[in-house]
């Protein structure tokens, strides 16, 4: 049994044997840090990691911000057509948390889907009439439709999923896989995040930081924002009159202080800054090949749209992803706005799928031709869904509210189970009664998928070791291949 206040005690006395040692043991432990440091290029896994054999080698989250609406989109429920206006029942409804604006309502009228369903795939999986492009990968999708969370607000929603807590300030799950599972590429980053919205900007959700953030981890594993307007990323062309030789010889300088400044303190952001130089003057060449599409066929391009090159949409974030997990990347993060239809459910829903199903499927299409899909995984989903009843005007509603009792998600390659669907939610798509899978439960099983036991991969921090499940969370085995 190991004593945590020695163990403590003793991490404590090699920091500071970093910060004043300049040979011996502090020597020989920097030489070891700097031997990993990405700025020697690709960087490999952690000692004993992958635990298992990977069935994902890359994964891409194709994030829909707001709460797409199960009950439109995903999980078809009769009995609310039949009931149509009437109350859902007290028995069904319990004592299920919800957000302030419908908490208090004294009416539960029930909603039905705003579009029919219909069968798609040689599995004859149910899907809205407004997931046409989904419902044509029916057969290389599972369906989840008994996700669970407790958030029932859209920041803490989507930290939960991101970080394994609804506080901020723990690492993002795209940072704890680039900490335990290393870098395959020298050019790229490891962990990429893209952004998009709606084009009417109706959804008012914002992307903070801390979403691909990488909370108590080295800030080196924290996830690359590429922006969606002018330059994928800043900086990258040489002022005029600096060559690439120059620009080479002034960052060997900038190397050498800061790798000197680490010998004296040993401080792992120094590492992280050093990492940074690097990366940015690789990024020179490797980011304008990136976005160079000339490429790319025109039957690719159009099967992700007519946006597909307009820069900032999620059409032409999915085909980045795409180019990105040929490069190497290992972690593609796109968060796209636009599925909060409080008032505006019968407009807008439809438009929000017309904007972002086609580059969806467009994707796993695209990686299923090239041989990718068997070993990437695509992961689709919000922070919630939304209520089954309506709201605004019980007589005449507009919208639906968060929900986050029972809600659906799809999941494609990287060893799931392809053309099923998992998990069942009752009569009125409320209480789930079958399989229930919680965001710590999505969690582990991403991990596993990577290889990753998430009981295993664990950083010590203010005295205990800490997880991106935290202490919860079991392996989904159904919805794997």
């Amino acid at each position: 049994m190991t004593n945590p206040f020695l163990d403590n005690a003793a991490r404590v006395t090699r920091r500071q044997l970093f910060g004043t040692s300049a040979s011996g043991v502090g020597l020989a432990a920097l030489a070891s840090l700097m031997q990993s440091s990405s700025a020697s290029g690709a960087e490999p896994p952690l000692p004993g990691l992958p635990h298992f054999v990977p069935k994902a080698k890359r994964v891409v989250v194709l994030w829909q911000g707001g709460g797409p609406s199960h009950v439109d989109l995903f999980d078809d429920k009769p009995v609310l057509r039949e009931m149509a206006g009437k109350d859902i029942p007290d028995t069904i409804r319990g004592t299920t948390r919800l957000s302030t604006m419908s908490s208090g309502y004294g009416k539960w009228p029930c909603l039905p889907s705003i579009k029919p369903f219909r069968r798609y795939g040689q599995n004859g999986m149910s899907l809205s009439s407004m997931l046409p492009n989904v419902g044509s990968i029916a057969d290389d999708i599972c369906v989840v439709r008994s996700m669970h969370t407790e958030a029932v607000n859209h920041a803490p929603g989507v930290t939960f999923f991101m970080t394994g807590a609804q506080v901020p300030g723990r690492p993002s799950m795209g940072a704890w896989l680039s900490y335990g599972l290393g870098s395959e590429t020298d050019n790229l980053p490891t962990f990429v995040v893209m952004t998009s919205s709606d084009k009417a900007r109706t959804c008012g959700q914002l992307f903070f930081d801390y979403y691909w953030g990488s909370g108590f981890l080295p800030s080196r594993y924290q996830g690359v924002r590429f922006r969606n307007t002018g330059d994928l990323v800043p900086y990258l062309a040489n002022p005029p009159g600096v060559t690439s030789g120059s620009r080479r010889d002034l960052l060997d300088d900038i190397v050498a202080m800061n790798q000197a400044h680490l010998e004296d303190y040993g401080d792992p952001e120094i590492d992280t800054r050093i990492a940074q130089y690097e990366m940015a003057f690789r990024m020179q060449s490797s980011v304008p090949d990136l976005v160079d599409f000339s490429g790319e066929t025109k039957a690719t391009l159009d099967r992700y749209g007519a946006d597909a090159l307009a820069k900032g949409t999620f059409a032409n974030n999915c085909l980045i992803a795409r180019r990105l997990l040929e490069r190497g990347v290992k972690f593609v993060q796109l968060m796209h706005a636009g599925w909060d239809q409080h008032g505006n459910l019968h407009t807008q829903l439809e438009q929000q799928c017309i904007d972002t199903e086609g580059p969806s499927a467009a994707l796993v299409k695209d990686l299923k031709e090239r041989g990718m899909l068997d070993d990437t995984l695509v992961v689709w989903g919000g922070e919630f869904g939304r209520t089954p009843f309506g709201q605004g005007d019980p007589a005449n509603p507009k919208g639906r509210d968060h929900f986050g009792r029972a809600y659906s998600w799809w999941m494609a390659g990287g060893g799931i189970k392809p053309g099923t669907v998992y998990g069942e939610t009752d009569d009125f798509a409320w209480n789930i009664v079958q399989n229930l899978v919680h965001v710590h439960d999505m969690q582990a099983t991403i991990m596993h998928l990577c290889g990753v036991d998430h009981t295993r991969l664990t950083y010590r921090y203010q005295g205990r070791q800490y997880r991106l499940t935290d202490v919860h969370g079991h392996v989904v085995d159904g919805i794997l291949a």
